[in-house]
C-alpha cells in the first residue's frame, strides 16, 4: 500500500482497519490532533500499534521526550537520526496494513 493510495481510501474504510491506521491516515492528511485523539485511543485499548503511531505523532510534533516513552511503551526503538517523517510514516503503514490484512484473512 502505497501512502498515495492510503489516503485515497475514505475514512471508514481505514477506521474498520483499527485506530492505529486511522490516526496514520489523519496525521498524513494534516489532522495532527484528530490523529493524537485516535492513537491515544488504540493505546489506552491495548494496542500497541496505537502507541507507536502516537510514538511518531510526538516526533513529528518535535516532543522527543515524549516519543521516547511512546516508542518504549510500544516496544520500538526511536528511528535512527535523520530518518524522515515520510519514510517512517511509510514503515509503520507497510506493517499495520499488513498486520490488518492479515486479521480480516482470518477472521472471515
Amino acid at each position: 500500500m502505497t501512502i498515495e493510495a492510503f489516503l485515497e481510501l475514505a475514512e471508514a474504510e481505514v477506521a474498520a482497519r483499527g485506530e492505529a491506521l486511522r490516526a496514520l491516515w489523519l496525521e498524513a492528511r494534516g489532522r495532527w490532533d484528530a490523529a493524537h485523539v485516535a492513537a491515544q485511543r488504540a493505546g489506552d485499548e491495548g494496542d500497541r500499534a496505537g502507541d507507536w503511531v502516537h510514538a511518531y505523532l510526538h516526533r513529528v510534533e518535535g516532543d522527543e521526550g515524549n516519543a521516547a516513552y511512546w516508542y518504549a511503551r510500544a516496544g520500538r526503538k526511536m528511528p535512527a537520526g535523520g530518518t524522515s517523517f515520510a519514510a517512517e510514516r511509510a514503515g509503520i503503514l507497510a506493517e499495520l496494513w499488513g498486520a490488518a490484512r492479515e486479521e480480516r484473512t482470518k477472521s472471515g
